[in-house]
């Protein structure tokens, strides 16, 4: 098995909320111009993606959309029971 490659200066780990020692490694390539999205399991890299940095603003927005999608589902599902 390899050694885990350092994240680039401009990257980060977000841990899967099953454990597993899942992870997904999000690191900026500029001067690939791509962001590579990679999945992990116990250190070892199971996958990647690389993701046109023209693309990403999109990916953001449809993130930002879910996002804002479920805090309004909480908010109505805590006004109807505080209804109650």
């Amino acid at each position: 098995m390899q050694p885990v490659s350092p994240l680039p200066s401009t990257g980060e780990v977000f841990l899967d909320d099953r454990g597993d020692s899942r992870a997904l490694r999000v690191s900026w390539h500029s001067e690939a111009g791509v962001v590579v999205l990679s999945l992990w399991r116990e250190g070892t890299c199971a996958g990647t993606f690389r993701l046109a940095i023209d693309d990403v603003p999109e990916l953001i927005g449809l993130l930002r959309r879910g996002v804002e999608e479920a805090y309004e589902h909480t908010r109505e599902l805590r006004a109807r029971v505080e209804a109650v």
